[in-house]
């Protein structure tokens, strides 16, 4: 059986919608995780994948985060949010506030996969609560993925995860000086999740040497291929040992209107 499974940071599903549904049609992928919906879980699309043969799940508040997962091969046993999902409290909060528990990770079984499309949060600034955050979501989503990692059943956590993962997954280090992203803690995030058992599916270069994923909006940083790795694959041996091809889609974030990620693309014979 061979399975097409993918990753998509669509930055709003609502302004992104047509570029969607064009890109389902012609990557025809078997399930598609996405990230930052800005749309709540019932202003998400539904109709309009179901109509190319697409179930889903959404996640969202209508703010800038939200995930989501699409199949046209089952959807099953849907779980949102990490257990123990960590929330953010901003330093000015009231203490007397809770906080706020944000749709950044959705799971299902798909066909004969297990996978969970996850948005890590951007940590902002070294010194920020948003970064202190963010190294406590990964690690809730740690303990959440540990038994699926070392299971038989093929399974993968895919997604935005906001941190690349070696000095060459940017396109200079250096203009990455004392910013997130590339911290010796963000990074140490991702090796918890290898000592698990789960491996970091690298996409082949295309255009360019390094498979990069996003690009910033600002400076012509695409076309001058000023660029970051961070939208991920991190599977366990079943899942990594089945696949046959892994690429970054690039004509997708071509043009005006698009997504300032490109989806990967990864393809397995089960």
């Amino acid at each position: 059986m061979t399975v097409r499974i993918a990753t998509w940071n669509i930055n709003s599903v609502t302004a992104r919608l047509p570029k969607l549904l064009e890109w389902l049609e012609s990557a025809a992928p078997d399930v598609l995780c996405l990230q930052e919906l800005k749309c709540a879980t019932d202003a998400f699309p539904a109709e309009a994948v179901a109509e190319l043969g697409y179930e889903s799940a959404a996640h969202g508040d209508g703010r800038w985060n939200g995930v989501a997962l699409l199949s046209r091969i089952g959807l099953a046993d849907v779980v949102r949010d990490l257990p123990a999902q960590p929330g953010y409290r901003a330093d000015d909060a009231d203490p007397a506030e809770a906080p706020v528990v944000e749709p950044r990770a959705i799971a299902a079984t798909c066909g004969p996969v297990r996978v969970w499309s996850v948005y890590v949060p951007n940590g902002r600034e070294v010194d920020h609560a948003h970064y202190r955050y963010k190294l406590e979501w990964m690690a809730a989503l740690r303990d959440a993925v540990r038994d699926d990692a070392a299971g038989g059943r093929p399974f993968a956590v895919l997604g935005d995860f906001n941190v690349a993962p070696t000095d060459e997954d940017v396109y200079d280090l250096a203009a990455f000086a004392g910013l997130t992203h590339v911290t010796a803690p963000e990074r140490a995030t991702l090796a918890a999740l290898r000592e698990l058992g789960l491996r970091d599916v690298v996409p082949r270069p295309l255009k360019y040497d390094r498979p990069y994923t996003f690009w910033d909006y600002r400076a012509l940083a695409f076309p001058k291929n000023r660029g970051m790795r961070i939208d991920l694959t991190y599977a366990n041996e079943p899942f990594a040992d089945a696949v046959t091809d892994t690429y970054v889609d690039r004509e997708a974030r071509k043009g005006k209107g698009t997504s300032d990620h490109a989806p990967v693309v990864v393809d397995l014979d089960l």
